[in-house]
């Protein structure tokens, strides 16, 4: 390789998982990612008992009536946390190689990506970086949006369809757009 091919921004080459970053072993992900693409995935809609059974087998924490639809995915389930009574909607994709919490009566709609990590593009050797996100109690993320590594949606807050969060949003605010921004304030309901 000539001094003009080496890679001068990233060299995957030299790219490793850190030590202990994935939480568990590697056999222990193999058997989670079989386990979800049969028994979670082929499971009946119905069938969330059995959903919240087999993520509290490989040690997520899952509230009471947390609703999970078998076509959601969800990348290592003991770095998350589902408060009660919160709804994982059909293909919403819970990325998290970091700590992902779902808050109480917090929804995350279908097509939904929440990511809890990134690259360290500054090194060459382009690492995993672990980044939390926090979906605070009432918060609801709209259908095919993406969330960010390190951001907290605010209880109550809402954020617009296919919208893209690179920042924390505030309680109660409702923001929509790529990236999303400030609409209004949400109010609480009198009922």
């Amino acid at each position: 390789m000539s001094v003009d091919e080496r890679p001068r921004f990233q060299d995957l080459s030299r790219s490793k998982v850190p030590p202990g970053f994935r939480g568990r072993s590697g056999l222990t992900v193999l058997l989670w990612q079989t386990v979800q693409q049969t028994l979670f995935a082929w499971s009946p809609q119905p069938a969330y008992g059995w959903r919240r059974w087999l993520l509290r087998l490989f040690g997520a924490k899952v509230g009471k009536g947390v609703l999970v639809r078998p076509t959601a995915r969800v990348t290592y389930p003991w770095k998350v946390k589902l408060g009660n009574h919160c709804w994982i909607g059909d293909n919403a994709e819970l990325y998290s190689l970091g700590p992902i919490s779902v808050g109480d009566n917090a929804v995350v709609s279908q097509r939904s990506y929440v990511c809890a990590a990134t690259h360290d593009y500054k090194a060459i050797t382009f690492p995993l970086v672990a980044n939390a996100v926090v979906i605070e109690r009432e918060a609801w993320v709209a259908a095919d949006c993406f969330v960010a590594p390190g951001v907290t949606i605010g209880a109550g807050a809402i954020i617009g369809a296919r919208s893209t969060v690179l920042r924390s949003v505030p309680p109660a605010a409702i923001v929509a757009g790529n990236p999303a921004e400030f609409k209004r304030s949400r109010s609480a309901s009198d009922q």
